[in-house]
């Protein structure tokens, strides 16, 4: 029996690009937003759930980080994936009939210089599969949708042209979440390990707090704050550090942040991919 992945997003989403890269085998499941992706994980509808986290031109995901700590999922993985776009039109349609483009905004912004040189106005849709499936529907050869070549093949679309985005790295960060945790050591290029933490109300704790891991010898990779409650006070922090609980360096990091944090959630512990790099 294959296992089922949830996923935000229409069919031909680069979250559904996401699970097919990295569980082929498994059966994705699309969601109309990351906490039904979360609570399809919860009630069994999945065995586990591909969440982007973060976008090397865009910066970091919106909501994401505030769902993590509370879903009751586990990181077990994290997945790299080249953000490549595609315009993508009617069948048959040459490129000189294309006069806008549907897309979500964030991939309208990513295109311009293209769109530019070809006089294409943008069009702003719901997101940048559900904007290839509309184009479809409507069967408008004026109209293009950016998306993804996958979601070209989904909604028997002619990819007119493909990585066609400003910037040639583009990459979507995803972390794969599970309803149990996995600290098994794995993979060839190490551990990582992701947690958040609420700083004590005492001078200089977050210094005193990061000091551990300097003195340890404990490369962190990401440190991002997030206000708690609606409060300007209350903040919460996120961060991945390179290592497992268990390595010795790592253990006296954990315990010199707990002893200046009011609170410490390890949300998961898992393999290095080498596309960090």
């Amino acid at each position: 029996m294959s296992q089922t992945i949830a996923f935000q997003g229409e069919p031909g989403a680069y979250s559904h690009q996401a699970c097919i890269q990295t569980y082929p085998d498994a059966t994705p499941l699309p969601c109309r937003t990351f906490e039904d992706a979360i609570d399809a994980v919860r009630s069994g509808a999945a065995h586990l759930a591909m969440l982007p986290v973060e976008n090397s031109t865009f910066g970091r995901v919106a909501d994401i980080h505030h769902l993590l700590p509370g879903s009751g999922l586990h990181i077990i993985a994290e997945a790299f994936v080249r953000v490549e776009i595609a315009l993508l039109a009617v069948p048959g349609t040459p490129l000189s009939e294309i006069k806008q483009a549907m897309s979500h905004p964030m991939l309208l912004g990513q295109c311009r210089a293209f769109l530019g040189e070809h006089g294409i106005t943008r069009i702003t849709g719901a997101d940048t599969a559900g904007s290839a499936r509309e184009v479809a529907e409507l069967g408008d050869r004026a109209t293009a949708a950016l998306a993804s070549p996958l979601a070209g093949g989904i909604y028997g679309l002619d990819v007119l042209a493909k990585g066609i985005e400003d910037e040639g790295n583009n990459t979507t960060r995803f972390l794969v979440m599970s309803p149990k945790p996995d600290r098994a050591r794995r993979g060839a290029a190490g551990m990582i390990t992701s947690f958040v933490f609420e700083v004590r109300n005492i001078p200089a704790a977050l210094y005193k707090a990061m000091g551990g891991f300097a003195t340890n010898g404990v490369n962190m990779t990401k440190l991002e704050s997030y206000m708690v409650g609606g409060s300007f006070t209350a903040t919460q922090f996120y961060s991945d550090i390179e290592g497992h609980p268990e390595d010795a360096n790592v253990a006296r990091a954990l315990e010199e942040l707990d002893y200046f944090t009011s609170q410490v959630n390890i949300l998961g512990v898992y393999p290095r991919d080498p596309r960090r790099d």
